[in-house]
């Protein structure tokens, strides 16, 4: 039987500075595609606190008219009247990334009833990665007000209606 010996000198593989440039270039691609996802998270957290907003000033306004136009409801009355579901239990629910705060303003003999509510990214560490913008809505426009800095208020810019 004759056996052949091949010939290995010609394939030696990759080098070793093959093999780091292969890393480095996966490396690249790996931090783009993370960067490009925290930004698409934050987008949609952003979106859904939008939303979410905007759903909980049309509850706000049954809660109001079931309450014969007296008072608007914090999120455990308009919890305990089936209004908005158990992700508003307590006193800041945080929803997609953001943490609600609901100020209800009872009516007095000079003003009607209000409310005010602000959606604020979480901050860990001193870094936001749940959402940049803080939102605001209160009863008298019904328009959600932006700020990138910090809590929104009846100052800053609208978003639209």
């Amino acid at each position: 039987m004759n056996h052949t010996r091949k010939d290995h000198r010609g394939a030696e593989g990759f080098s070793l500075l093959e093999l780091m440039i292969v890393i480095a270039v996966i490396g690249i691609l790996i931090g783009v595609s993370v960067s490009g996802w925290r930004a698409m998270v934050r987008s949609a957290n952003e979106a859904a606190a939008i939303t979410s907003m905007r759903s909980i000033a049309e509850r706000q306004m049954l809660y109001y008219n079931s309450h014969r136009r007296t008072t608007f409801g914090t999120f455990a009355e308009m919890r305990r009247d089936n209004l908005v579901d158990n992700r508003y239990d307590g006193t800041a629910p945080v929803v997609e990334g953001y943490i609600f705060t609901l100020r209800v303003i009872p009516r007095s003999t000079s003003q009607p009833a209000s409310y005010t509510l602000n959606a604020d990214p979480q901050v860990t560490e001193g870094i936001s990665a749940t959402g940049k913008n803080h939102y605001y809505l209160d009863a008298d426009t019904n328009t959600i007000h932006v700020n990138e800095s910090q809590p929104a208020t009846a100052s800053d810019p609208s978003i639209g209606g």
